[in-house]
């Protein structure tokens, strides 16, 4: 499915002449923002074609604050990320083999597992209190792999804007989950 920019203007028709200025190096740029997140490539390529897509069907909403490929990145990110959201939403199905289970010790990583999840629970109760432009940086930069620059990108932030937030969500989450919890 790997169509080129005026094929699918021809395709669906009003020709998009905002989408044309994408020169050759921000196309690559965006198919590879796209390929690096999404590890199967028929997926990937549904998602470049469904960026071009939106961006043709919300091109009323591009101002021109950010840049054209900045603004279709950033609908990728959004595309990716609906798309691992239907992904992960379908149960996983699994056999549980019984005959495994009888004579493991059950209590003894119990207290381990009581731990991590008290953890996970206290780390995710804490960005999710975290003020919204860190909250957001926090999963711009999770969403780009930790890349500062694409973070930026993104986000259409500048780099130490992203690093600044950055810092100071690990630093509040540190203390935040590292302090004993008294019921």
């Amino acid at each position: 499915m790997n169509i080129p920019i005026e094929a699918l203007a021809q395709l669906v028709g009003d020709s998009p002449q905002f989408m044309l200025q994408l020169t050759d190096d921000q196309q690559k740029k965006l198919r590879r923002f796209i390929h690096k997140r999404v590890l199967n490539p028929e997926d990937a390529d549904d998602i470049l074609q469904l960026t071009y897509l939106e961006a043709w069907r919300n091109r009323e909403r591009f101002s021109g604050q950010a840049t054209l490929s900045t603004w279709m990145c950033g609908i990728a990110q959004n595309l990716v990320r609906n798309h691992f959201r239907r992904l992960y939403a379908k149960p996983v199905h699994c056999e549980f083999d019984e005959s495994l289970w009888h004579g493991q010790e059950e209590n003894k990583n119990l207290d381990w597992e009581f731990e991590v999840n008290r953890r996970l629970e206290k780390t995710l109760n804490a960005i999710d209190h975290l003020p919204a432009e860190m909250r957001k940086t926090l999963y711009a930069s999770l969403e780009t792999d930790g890349s500062y620059q694409d973070t930026a990108d993104v986000l259409d932030i500048p780099i130490g804007t992203v690093r600044s937030r950055l810092s100071r969500a690990r630093e509040h989450l540190k203390r935040v989950t590292h302090t004993p919890q008294h019921p």
